[in-house]
């Protein structure tokens, strides 16, 4: 799922191309994508492009809707969703084409692979109205470390599933929620509310750290394709832990490991974040029972 530093190159590109531009034309090519009916999405044609933002996860357009005010168009990727910028008349891919926003300039191509519609767009009037969709999770690149402490401590979960909470942060995911905790040396199942004063400042760091890092870097690997975001995945090669179970952490060469839950994949190293345990694989720790290694000595 595209998270907060492939969001926000997303909206710099997109700024960087529609300011000021005209949406000549919506196409909805898979009727499941559109979310609302009221405005109608043919209201949003012919309007002027005011501004970029980013929503927790979610791309808004925002659109000058003259004396009925400001439109937005926001669209949600989730987990297979994805941006593409076509140049004008191009013809764009049949099976995973589920929205065209036609410009002078080109046609921003809203996609979704696979076979699960998960993706979405919706069309609110007014910034109430966008504003309602907004999670309610703090930005962790403008909170200071009383607020992000606040908000960990406000219900005792796993450290894993605070961070992609977005009711309590704003667009951390499955891939840099593994690389965060993995730079605070920190397990994934470590309750909130357990942290000391040290834990919670090196979880700060390490969450700003990171996705400013990993903001930079997509945005240099945007301006080499042209300044449009290409290969938008959370996989990449120099991610430390997250997709890389079996290869060797950076730090200390133990391979990575991972818990495995539902469509969910959690990647750590035990070495580094759990002091040599392994943690428990709810499909593989039953399976092997007595036979499941308990310590990341007992597998290297």
């Amino acid at each position: 799922m595209p998270e907060l530093p492939d969001v926000a190159v997303y909206t710099e590109s997109l700024a960087a191309k529609l300011a000021g531009a005209v949406l000549k034309r919506v196409r909805v090519l898979n009727p499941f994508v559109l979310r609302t009916a009221l405005p109608p999405i043919a209201s949003a044609e012919g309007k002027r492009v005011v501004g970029i933002e980013r929503l927790g996860k979610r791309v808004v357009i925002a659109l000058d809707g003259g004396l009925d005010g400001e439109l937005f168009l926001v669209i949600h990727l989730m987990i297979a969703g994805r941006l593409r910028w076509l140049a004008s008349g191009a013809k764009p891919p049949g099976k995973i084409a589920l929205a065209a926003f036609e410009f002078d300039a080109g046609t921003l191509l809203f996609t979704e692979a696979g076979s699960k519609r998960r993706a979405s767009l919706h069309l609110v009037a007014g910034r109430a109205a966008l504003e309602a969709m907004d999670p309610g999770g703090i930005d962790v690149l403008s909170c200071d470390l009383a607020a992000f402490s606040q908000r960990l401590a406000s219900e005792n979960h796993t450290l894993k599933r605070a961070l992609t909470n977005p009711h309590l942060f704003s667009g951390i995911g499955n891939a840099y929620s593994d690389e965060i905790l993995h730079r605070a040396r920190l397990s994934p199942v470590t309750l909130t509310r357990a942290l000391d004063a040290d834990a919670k400042q090196r979880l700060f760091d390490a969450t700003r750290s990171v996705l400013v890092e990993w903001t930079d870097r997509l945005r240099l690997e945007a301006a080499a394709h042209g300044g449009w975001p290409d290969k938008v995945t959370a996989f990449h090669p120099a991610m430390a832990v997250h997709g890389r179970f079996g290869q060797p952490c950076p730090v200390c060469g133990a391979p990575v490991q991972r818990i495995v839950h539902a469509d969910n994949e959690t990647n750590y190293c035990a070495r580094c974040q759990t002091g040599g345990k392994l943690l428990a694989d709810r499909a593989l720790s039953r399976l092997l029972k007595a036979s499941w290694p308990k310590h990341i000595d007992d597998i290297e």
